[in-house]
């Protein structure tokens, strides 16, 4: 199935909320061990936890990369589970570079060979449209996603996304480049496109006016919760509650009295309370 199409039916299952895999060694709670091991088991109680209430997950490989072959096996294994319990996978891995290189980087995420079984892949535009266009080739070919940084939700965003370029903003020079290939990679289902944007919800009017420019593309919408951004900010530029994707991390990971929790029952009470209340918020948000 058409990726976008595929995003919108996780949408209307389980509503905009995509949780984010971010494992902060500091933060996972000592009931499910030390180290790696502790982070595979965490995750896979998370993934295990999401069943008909989220349908989407952000995995950021950095925080996986930094333990080496190891850390990037347990990304792997996390995935194939997710994938198993047929959720839709996000890559954080914010590609991007020139020729064979960026073709290379398109096979690895988003080819039949891909070394991670992934849905989609963020990638940074800034060295220029041809670097788009292997991945965008590649996730045609095999019904994947791109989902390009636009305007990004960072407090430094503005240093070079807000700088003008004659009378408008960098930021949307971009989207006005990237419109005609939202366009024409639009689904048949549902008409959203296989390519997204990234938009904070830290940025909810630069949202809604990148929503006039990119009317067919899903948005990634990160700041949620823990950047200090509200669920009507990052529910800016959605139409009728779709064409968002709202990712919270920390905020669904990492609530209040998890780390001390003394069993994985107890765990599970908190984290799910954690779930219900991001995504109620959201589901109240795009109601109005």
């Amino acid at each position: 199935m058409h990726f976008g199409d595929r995003l919108a039916q996780k949408i209307k299952l389980t509503g905009p909320l995509c949780v984010g895999l971010d494992p902060h060694i500091g933060r996972i709670p000592p009931i499910f061990g030390e180290g790696l091991a502790g982070v595979e088991a965490f995750f896979m109680a998370v993934l295990a936890r999401l069943n008909g209430k989220a349908a989407i997950i952000k995995p950021q490989i950095a925080f996986f990369e930094r333990f080496g072959p190891e850390g990037l096996a347990v990304l792997a294994r996390l995935c194939a589970h997710a994938r198993a319990c047929d959720l839709l996978i996000l890559m954080d891995a914010k590609r991007g570079d020139i020729g064979s290189t960026a073709s290379a980087y398109a096979a690895a995420y988003l080819g039949p060979q891909a070394w991670v079984d992934c849905d989609a892949i963020t990638v940074n535009p800034y060295m220029g449209l041809d670097t788009l266009e292997p991945f965008l080739t590649t996730a045609d070919d095999n019904d994947k996603g791109v989902i390009i940084l636009v305007r990004t939700s960072n407090p430094g965003a503005a240093d070079f996304e807000d700088l003008l370029v004659g009378q408008t903003a960098l930021y949307q020079r971009i989207a006005q480049s990237l419109a005609p290939l939202a366009r024409d990679r639009q689904g048949p289902q549902s008409g959203w496109s296989s390519l997204m944007v990234v938009v904070g919800a830290t940025a909810p009017n630069e949202a809604r006016r990148l929503r006039v420019e990119l009317p067919h593309c899903p948005f990634l919408v990160p700041g949620f919760g823990a950047q200090g951004a509200s669920a009507h900010d990052a529910m800016a530029a959605a139409i009728e509650g779709q064409g968002v994707v709202v990712n919270s991390s920390r905020g669904v990971l990492y609530p209040h009295g998890a780390y001390e929790a003394q069993t994985k029952a107890v765990w599970a009470q908190i984290f799910d309370a954690a779930l219900a209340k991001a995504a109620a918020e959201l589901g109240c948000a795009s109601k109005t």
